[in-house]
């Protein structure tokens, strides 16, 4: 089945407005602008308007990162918001990022409502690890998997202002842990796996996801237990959502997949995609 995944703000994160390739957001009481590409309409309101209610805007300098440019005085280039009793710390990057992916919010509430608390959960791509707290919120066994070491340091932070504890930290490659748990014999109630288009292995090594979604899939599944799920996001180009459901239906049951595109609506009543999305319920 395929249909419109939308993801909500809520009140420590609004996309406000989108358009001419870039987008206004408000993180708490701080609010940015941002390159994005998938906004390629107009916006509802003046970017001129936008640059008066903006503490900071990103400015690319190259296709992969860019620099911050201060809009206001005094404005902070780390600060903290919530999500329900989760604390994320947020800080500047030269890639434009801030820490956190809010349209991910609907797959937060999705591992939430899912997880057993005696479950054990898997984070591939875990990035800072706001997936990994929400898991391990539920009581959890969760184990959180990136290859960036700064990352895994950020995500711990996240864990520590959340008030969790005894999330298992693993810097590897994803696809050589899936491959490692298989041989152990080991099993998850739930896996969520965010990739990113491109990425850096454990060790510098260059990776492409095209080249390597299909043997994930067919990883995750051997890892899968009965009545467990999976998350798959996915923001590449080059993999169409036909691509995805036609390598989901390769490895599970058509009627186990719900396969759609992310969408969030901005407060000016713009709508900006997200990536494709899968999750399968076994």
């Amino acid at each position: 089945m395929q249909h419109r995944f939308y993801t909500q703000g809520w009140d420590d994160y609004e996309l406000i407005d989108a358009g001419n390739g870039k987008k206004l957001e408000r993180w708490g009481k701080i609010l940015t602008i941002r390159p994005e590409v998938q906004a390629y309409f107009k916006p509802g309101q003046a970017y001129s308007a936008w640059r008066t209610l903006a503490h900071w805007e990103f400015t690319e300098t190259d296709k992969h990162s860019g620099e911050w440019h201060a809009l206001r005085d005094a404005a902070p280039t780390t600060w903290e918001i919530s999500y329900h009793k989760l604390r994320f710390q947020l800080e500047l990057t030269r890639f434009k990022h801030l820490g956190l992916f809010p349209e991910q919010r609907s797959n937060w509430d999705f591992i939430a409502e899912r997880v057993p608390a005696d479950g054990r959960f898997l984070n591939l791509f875990a990035y800072t690890g706001a997936a990994s707290c929400m898991a391990r919120q539920t009581g959890a066994e969760t184990l959180h998997v990136d290859s960036i070491k700064p990352l895994l340091t950020w995500a711990h932070t996240n864990m520590e202002r959340s008030k969790l504890a005894d999330i298992k930290w693993i810097r590897e490659d994803a696809l050589k842990f899936v491959e490692r748990e298989l041989k152990r014999g080991r099993h998850y109630d739930g896996i969520i796996m965010d990739p990113p288009a491109w990425g850096l292995g454990a060790k510098g090594e260059k990776w492409k996801l095209d080249n390597k979604l299909e043997a994930l899939l067919e990883g995750v599944q051997g890892l899968l237990a009965n009545n467990g799920f999976l998350i798959l996001n996915t923001y590449s180009p080059t993999i169409s959502l036909a691509d995805m459901t036609r390598l989901a239906h390769q490895y599970f049951q058509p009627q186990q997949c719900t396969l759609g595109e992310l969408w969030m609506q901005t407060t000016t009543g713009k709508e900006l995609y997200y990536g494709n999305l899968l999750r399968v319920v076994k």
